[in-house]
């Protein structure tokens, strides 16, 4: 790990505990060069997850891409970053224990509509019209229809 202040490769690991989420761990380091003490969070990764795209293009698995996207559908929303936070990792976790290393685009981006749903209608309706690629106005009455019919359902 690179001290953020003198670049130098050779830090020391003076504490580990988990981190508050629980999926993470927090290290203390300090610069043996520089004295410079700083925080990194490291997570666990079972396995290298590959994603199919929908043209059959690979490319490595990035949780940052996966959390940004969300964030993105929850764009001025006032939804509770920690829920946001567990619903990234409910979905790697799901990805990583599937067994598969493998993984169409299509299957995360239901992973992702199911957790939108949980968390915002307006942020699953806006990632909805991206991943469905919506055309026309009758595409959103047709997607608020079954929100409102799984709502008469509950």
């Amino acid at each position: 790990m690179r001290c953020p202040y003198c670049q130098s490769q050779e830090t020391q690991v003076k504490d580990s505990r988990p981190a508050e989420d629980g999926a993470a761990i927090r290290r203390r380091r300090v610069c043996p060069d520089c004295g410079g003490r700083f925080t990194t969070f490291e997570r666990v990764q079972l396995r290298e997850l590959t994603v199919i795209k929908k043209s059959g293009r690979r490319v490595p698995f990035s949780r940052d891409k996966l959390a940004r996207s969300i964030e993105i559908a929850l764009r001025k929303r006032n939804v509770d970053p920690d829920r946001v936070d567990r619903a990234v990792s409910g979905i790697v976790r799901q990805l990583e224990s599937s067994g598969e290393t493998e993984i169409p685009s299509d299957d995360i981006g239901q992973l992702v509509m199911e957790a939108l749903k949980l968390l915002d209608d307006v942020a699953y309706v806006r990632f909805a019209s991206v991943y469905r690629n919506f055309r026309e106005a009758k595409d959103f009455h047709e997607l608020l229809g079954e929100l409102k019919a799984e709502e008469d359902a509950d």
